[in-house]
């Protein structure tokens, strides 16, 4: 059996159920289906002693899929509940359906708490003259050893009449079940055996489960046992129904991208009633970040329209920090790039570099660019300093009132040949408030920061919501209003769409997404992202 129908077969189990882990998080639930919101009875994948070290990728789900769609019936208002129960049988019938599996007769009676799956090493044979094969492992978690053998008994059935020569080999006390294919390497096949009373695991290799099977009679050799992984997965505080650790540098070589400087990362994903929080632990070296539990103050003047805000404390740290990193470097330049290029100015040097305050960045409605800066040493000279580069570049500086606010403008002049007329351009505007320098990027979005008043995201209920699941001690906040964003993201990241057709119901059902930064602890960066739900 080729490597393709091997992903088709089985990793279509894996697909269903992490998958339905993934989008209805929310929704899963212990004894009580409340219960959950606390965390797993796991705090990591038991699985984690079959997979070794260095594999690039770990995923776990630490509850019994099963229990998602209960949940979600009790979460929904009595009339969707029809609706939510026919997205998760569309939802298992479309990725199950092409396998021959059906999720309720074949796997629901013996599946226990725990679905793990890994990439465990870039090359099964590592031997490059014959090409690259990575290795795949699923694990899963069975409650009834019995009922799993029946199910693995059909499956092979199933696999003999179609044709596949079957392979018994008993390997450390173990029977593995594979179909025999003719190959100068490492056979690439569906390969499966159950593991004690504990556990079925499949493959894309036999050799992948004789590796797995060493790995636990060998522990200095698993991921259980790695001090990395350890350190991470102690650095999630909150309590977890699901885990992804990556093993960075492996999971670059991949993709065949360049190495990051981080080591490895960790991610729990844990329940809040209003959505989805997802922790993250990244194993780096970094400056100590300055942390507070205070409101910013600089959201008092972003309007609460505001589709997207990045606000925070020290805005010349955090930017130091994302140029270190080539793949978020590249995230971040193109807006940046777009705003400089409206300003004619190179925002990193000449307004990031001052910038050690409270701050905040957010786009308003007609595409409109809003920052608020708090004034510490050195801000009025540099402030000067940006109306002279206007001036250099031929731009012109003046005042006008809006309201009753002197506010500083930016202006180019042009004119047309045709009609001699000179027009004038807003480049630019920018005014004091108290401690704070605004700009914007034309007169009426200054406008509607002076007019906002009390209709700010500093007190807005949307923001407050958007921000709940997180923790209050951070350097700031990256907040996306998801239905005044879309259509601006969608234009930017093409790829975006395609997303949104992968996961399905719970992008129709994304209200925000916000991420935070929880500094460095101990050498290990924390993080958190909050996807608020309807």
């Amino acid at each position: 059996m080729k490597f393709r129908s091997f992903q088709n077969l089985v990793f279509a189990i894996a697909g269903v159920l992490l998958s339905i882990g993934v989008v209805s998080f929310v929704w899963i639930f212990a004894q009580s289906p409340l219960g959950l919101f606390q965390g797993s009875r796991l705090n990591a994948p038991t699985a984690a002693m079959f997979v070794p070290k260095q594999a690039p990728v770990l995923a776990s789900l630490l509850v019994n899929p099963d229990q998602l769609e209960t949940l979600r019936q009790l979460s929904a208002k009595p009339g969707d509940r029809a609706a939510t129960r026919a997205e998760f049988e569309q939802f298992k019938q479309g990725v199950l359906g092409s396998s021959e599996l059906n999720y309720k007769r074949d796997v629901q009676p013996w599946l226990g708490n725990e679905v793990t799956a890994a990439i465990t090493t870039l090359d099964i044979d590592r031997d490059e003259t014959n090409g690259k094969e990575a290795g795949y492992l699923l694990a899963l978690a069975t409650k009834d050893t019995e009922r799993s053998r029946e199910f693995l008994q059909l499956f092979w059935q199933k696999r003999a009449i179609a044709g596949t020569e079957l392979v018994f080999d008993a390997y450390q006390g173990t029977k593995i079940i594979y179909g025999k294919i003719e190959s100068e390497s490492v056979p690439i096949t569906v390969a499966s055996a159950v593991v004690g009373r504990q556990y079925v695991l499949f493959a894309n290799s036999p050799k992948v489960l004789r590796d797995a099977i060493n790995n636990v009679q060998a522990a200095e050799l698993n991921l259980e046992n790695s001090s990395q992984y350890q350190a991470a997965l102690a650095a999630l505080d909150r309590g977890r129904i699901g885990v992804v650790f990556a093993n960075l540098p492996e999971l670059a070589k991949l993709n065949g991208k360049e190495p990051p400087t981080a080591s490895t990362a960790a991610i729990s994903l844990s329940l809040d009633r209003k959505g989805l929080v997802a922790e993250t632990a990244i194993v780096r070296d970094g400056e100590t970040s300055k942390l507070s539990d205070k409101a910013v103050g600089a959201l008092n003047y972003i309007p609460a329209m505001a589709s997207i805000s990045a606000s925070g404390i020290n805005l010349n740290q955090l930017w130091s920090g994302l140029s270190s990193e080539s793949s978020l470097t590249k995230l971040v330049n193109s807006p940046v790039d777009t705003l400089g290029q409206r300003w004619n100015l190179n925002l990193p040097k000449d307004i990031f570099s001052w910038v050690t305050g409270e701050y905040a960045l957010a786009l308003i409605p007609d595409s409109d660019w809003v920052f608020v800066a708090e004034k510490t040493e050195g801000a009025e000279s540099a402030i000067a300093h940006l109306d002279e580069l206007a001036k250099a570049q031929r731009i012109s500086t003046g005042t006008i009132d809006v309201g009753n606010q002197s506010v500083s403008v930016w202006t180019k002049f042009s004119s047309g040949a045709a009609t001699k007329k000179i027009e004038a351009d807003v480049v630019g505007v920018h005014t004091t408030i108290g401690k704070y320098e605004i700009f914007a990027t034309s007169i009426n979005a200054m406008n509607a920061i002076l007019t906002a008043q009390n209709n700010t995201l500093a007190n807005s209920q949307e923001f407050t919501n958007a921000i709940a699941g997180l923790q209050k001690t951070n350097t700031g906040y990256l907040y996306i209003d998801w239905d005044a964003a879309q259509p601006i993201l969608e234009k930017q990241l093409p790829i975006l769409k395609i997303a949104e057709l992968a996961g399905g119901s719970i992008f129709e059902h994304l209200k925000s997404l916000t991420i935070s930064n929880y500094g460095n602890r101990s050498g290990i960066q924390r993080g958190g992202v909050f996807v608020q739900l309807s």
